[in-house]
């Protein structure tokens, strides 16, 4: 039994190679909800669909979010309108009225519809209107998250980090901003001065997350900061990676990062942008993979690969250095 933490791609490209290393029978994928976002009154919970997509078979893998050759029709029509009408563009983050109304999952993450700021799919706004419908109805996103991995035929167990709302909020010049305001919206471009876990404070693990902590467990190479930094700053999850076997893999060779944000997001929150600072944000981390050109020296055990994971079969090697990493400290 194993449990993976996963946010963004990085961890879902490890998965995508893992299945002959870790049975995915076995394996439980908690996933980072604090990227989630209401946009137009449907719920998005973009790390939790990169896995429902991958494991059902139905991921785009030229971008990593989204369904393969979905149809884009009311996406399109939704500009087309707003275009018409002389409606504005671009993330439209509702006031903060709005942002403490209506269901509670969707707290301070509440985004207008019009002329919609994300790319969402027709099959892929299918997945999110019924998620939406099924918490109206007064089920948690837990249970929501089993039957959509249900009916997406998931061998893997996936779970959300809590069913509690978490909003990543990115301290800019500007103000702040939601994570995907900030990256989508505004593709990263305002400088970072902070980063908050708005819910935190009063978000708790269930009983699921806790259970699947209690297995050794996985840090994919995710970001540290908007990936893992949300679970973490949920009530129950550090005290339970402190007490389990925990392998985790950089997102950085040194002082390069693979892609995304991580290093301007790690140096916005003064920590050093590279895997010592990683090993720093990670104290409950027993072991790391790194790669073979990754010459940082750490006070733990490290087990060296190829990182890079373009493919399965780049993906299946890095899995396997995960499991001799977790050989040595489970």
């Amino acid at each position: 039994m194993v449990t993976f933490l996963a946010g963004g791609t990085g961890t879902p490209k490890l998965l995508s190679g893992a299945g002959d290393v870790f049975a995915p029978e076995g394996t439980t994928v908690v996933a980072n909800t604090g990227d989630d976002i209401e946009l137009g009154g449907h719920l998005v919970c973009p790390d939790l669909d990169t896995v429902l997509f991958l494991d059902g078979g139905e991921l785009d893998r030229e971008t990593w979010w989204g369904i393969a050759d979905d149809s884009a029709t009311t996406h399109d029509e939704l500009h087309r309108l707003a275009a018409a009408a002389d409606l504005p563009t671009g993330p439209q983050y509702l006031d903060a009225d709005a942002q403490t109304a209506g269901r509670d999952i969707a707290r301070h993450r509440r985004f207008s519809g019009v002329a919609e700021f994300m790319h969402i799919g027709d099959r892929d706004r299918a997945v999110h209107v019924t998620r939406t419908s099924l918490l109206d109805a007064g089920h948690f996103l837990t249970e929501v998250t089993h039957r959509l991995a249900d009916a997406f035929g998931l061998e893997r167990t996936l779970l959300p980090m809590s069913d509690d709302p978490v909003a990543t909020m990115i301290q800019t010049p500007q103000g702040p901003m939601h994570f995907q305001e900030w990256w989508v919206g505004h593709n990263g471009a305002p400088p970072v001065e902070d980063v908050a876990f708005r819910g935190g404070e009063a978000a708790s693990a269930t009983d699921a997350v806790l259970t699947a902590l209690s297995d050794p467990v996985v840090v994919g190479p995710s970001n540290p900061v908007t990936s893992l930094g949300p679970m973490l700053a949920v009530d129950g999850v550090r005290d339970a990676l402190a007490d389990t076997p925990v392998v985790a893999v950089s997102p950085f060779v040194e002082d390069e990062v693979f892609s995304g944000p991580a290093a301007d997001l790690m140096a916005g929150v003064g920590r050093e942008p590279s895997t010592a600072g990683v090993a720093e944000a990670y104290p409950f981390a027993d072991a790391f993979v790194l790669d073979s050109d990754d010459g940082t020296a750490l006070d733990r055990p490290v087990v060296q690969t190829d990182t890079t994971m373009d493919d399965e079969s780049d993906a299946e090697r890095v899995a396997r250095a995960v499991a001799d990493a977790l050989a040595e400290v489970a």
